[in-house]
């Protein structure tokens, strides 16, 4: 299942006026360059914003999305048929050599089940030449950070495209070990209401080192995220084999 926000047209149209500044993804452009990547595979490539970036410096993208209507506003925006872009998940990848794999947006804790989780890191192996990474974010649980979503903290009143205005808020529903959902409800001005539930998984740093070795990656590095110090971590995973 898709969670609304991402899969519901009316939520995806606006998803990048909500998202707002993503500072997030100059990290993640710093890697590209530093690792010399020409061809990128942007997993969970919602509406478009980092694999058109990439795209816009010359680098050769596939982004690959579960969300159709996230996947329509990517293939509607300017310069969308320099990426290719592909419906559904690693599974439905065709044969790619990349450089890197991504996930950014905190899209390796929207994947809760372990099997999806174990599909998505060998499809990332397959998809990268011997010696390409893996790079993804995940927020640190020692930090907990779902003590802050609730409406109180989260509460804001946006501008949409087009005119009007919508009220959104964060509230967590449930904590269950390493899974924390929460619901999104969006109140537009002309008295729709749209409530979107979540589900996260809060991976420790061993599981996520564990699973990676155990998918044929050495874990290179773990960084903080630069625009969240020491809240995130950032894992550079390489693929076993030789040569660049």
């Amino acid at each position: 299942m898709v969670d609304a926000i991402f899969g519901h047209p009316r939520l995806a149209a606006i998803y990048d006026v909500l998202d707002g500044e993503r500072d997030d993804l100059d990290a993640y452009l710093g890697m590209v360059a530093e690792f010399g990547a020409r061809r990128v595979l942007d997993i969970g490539c919602g509406t478009g914003v980092f694999a058109l970036s990439l795209a816009d410096r010359g680098v050769e993208v596939v982004g690959v999305e579960p969300a159709r209507a996230s996947l329509d506003v990517a293939r509607g925006k300017p310069g969308a048929e320099r990426v290719r872009w592909v419906d559904g998940n690693v599974t439905a990848l065709p044969p790619l050599r990349v450089d890197l794999a991504t996930l950014t947006g905190n899209a390796a804790q929207a994947i809760v089940d372990h099997a999806l989780w174990h599909t998505t890191l060998r499809g990332a192996h397959r998809a990268l030449r011997p010696g390409g990474r893996l790079v993804f974010e995940t927020r640190d649980p020692a930090r907990r950070a779902w003590e802050e979503w609730n409406r109180e903290a989260t509460y804001q009143v946006t501008a949409v495209p087009g005119g009007g205005t919508v009220e959104h808020w964060m509230d967590v529903t449930a904590v269950s070990g390493p899974l924390v959902s929460f619901r999104w409800t969006l109140a537009f001005d002309d008295g729709e209401v749209i409530v979107s539930d979540s589900v996260l998984r809060f991976r420790e740093r061993a599981e996520v080192e564990a699973d990676l070795t155990a998918r044929g990656f050495t874990v290179e590095d773990v960084r903080g995220a630069p625009d969240r110090p020491g809240r995130e971590l950032v894992f550079v995973a390489r693929k076993d084999g030789e040569g660049d």
